[in-house]
């Protein structure tokens, strides 16, 4: 067996906005060229048109992750500023409707439109993932297999999307409840083999159900086109450190289920409606609530369950992966909440969605330089 190469990418999704009504603009049809082309190298316009989408280069490391994503979140902001446009990074919008937004006209957002209809026009969010390279495809599966277990807890360090229309939701990750309305969301099933999984994507190609397996939407998937295992449950991070943060984390929980594989061990496989439970937790609360331990059958505050997920499982694999300070900086976002804990204190403060716009404005450019 060939070592997984654990490179790393990730794709980040931006909101853009006018700075006087705080109010989601669309503009990605500004920057298109005849072709539909962004000329800025990583830029790529999204379903929705007051969306731009990011993707990073192959990186080594969570260090050349933050380059990238400075380089992008830079770029990205100095384009919408030529316009007087602001960006920011959160997984939903606190106040603009889905009701007052373009469809981006190009073929492939509008033939989703035509498929999904509201289901489409609704899914006003915005997300991350990350990326991790692995080359042998059975090692592949098995990683998403063995991984679901971990995805409530990485989820509910990501969560940025408390709001949704105008209205506080009382969840921390609202966007994960919008994205579940598409079809093949969710926790992925398990399968037995690379051959396995092929077999169900043909059997969709071959119905006429899906053209290719880009349309597999699932938390945790096999890349359609390159050998990464994509994580795709991820609200967008509002700061930098937080996304490097996440991405040093799912990067070493790959390496660890490698680790196990090589020396004839692995994590125990748990039923998906346990794995759903647990997820639900983690939209409702993030870190603020308690999460299921499935081993002991009980419940316990997330930020336990994190710390030993970072401080027990992973640790033997952060020296060696040289991403010991980007993983432990989960610790600071335990302790300080994530994005929806801090958009919600600047509300419960104000009581001014507009100042929580701004305040999303602010965290999303932290550490760039103008």
């Amino acid at each position: 067996m060939k070592d997984p190469s654990l490179s790393l990418g990730i794709e980040e999704e931006y909101q853009i906005v006018d700075p006087d009504t705080r109010e989601l603009r669309s503009y990605i049809t500004q920057i298109l060229d005849a072709d539909g082309q962004i000329t800025v190298e990583g830029i790529k316009p999204e379903l929705h048109q007051s969306v731009v989408e990011v993707g990073s280069g192959v990186c080594a490391t969570p260090s050349e992750i933050r380059s990238e994503v400075l380089r992008l979140r830079k770029s990205v902001i100095d384009l919408a500023a030529e316009d007087g446009l602001s960006v920011l990074a959160a997984g939903t919008h606190p106040f603009s409707s889905w009701m007052d937004q373009q469809i981006t006209p190009l073929e492939r957002y509008l033939g989703v439109e035509q498929d999904l209809q509201d289901l489409a026009r609704k899914n006003l969010i915005f997300g991350m993932h990350v990326h991790v390279g692995i080359e042998d495809r059975d090692f592949l599966v098995d990683a998403m297999k063995v991984s679901r277990y971990f995805l409530p807890h990485i989820l509910a360090l990501s969560t940025s999307s408390p709001f949704w229309m105008g209205r506080s939701t009382g969840l921390r990750s609202y966007r994960s409840v919008q994205w579940r309305n598409f079809p093949r969301t969710g926790i992925p099933p398990t399968f037995g083999s690379y051959e396995e999984y092929e077999h169900m994507v043909r059997s969709l190609v071959n119905a006429n159900a899906i053209p290719d397996a880009s349309k597999i939407w699932w938390d945790v998937r096999p890349h359609h086109l390159y050998p990464t295992l994509e994580f795709r449950l991820c609200d967008i991070c509002t700061r930098i450190d937080e996304a490097v943060c996440i991405a040093a984390i799912i990067q070493a929980l790959v390496a660890k289920l490698w680790k196990l594989r090589r020396d004839n061990m692995t994590f125990r496989v748990y039923p998906m409606s346990l794995i759903e439970e647990n997820k639900w937790r983690a939209v409702r609360f993030g870190v603020a609530g308690n999460l299921l331990d499935l081993g002991k059958e009980t419940e316990r505050p997330a930020r336990e369950l994190l710390e030993e997920f970072i401080g027990w499982f992973l640790d033997d694999v952060l020296d060696d992966l040289g991403s010991r300070a980007e993983v432990e900086y989960a610790y600071t976002i335990l302790e300080r909440g994530t994005s929806a804990d801090r958009q919600l204190a600047v509300f419960e403060e104000t009581g001014d969605l507009k100042a929580v716009v701004d305040h999303l404005v602010a965290e999303t450019r932290e550490g760039i330089s103008d």
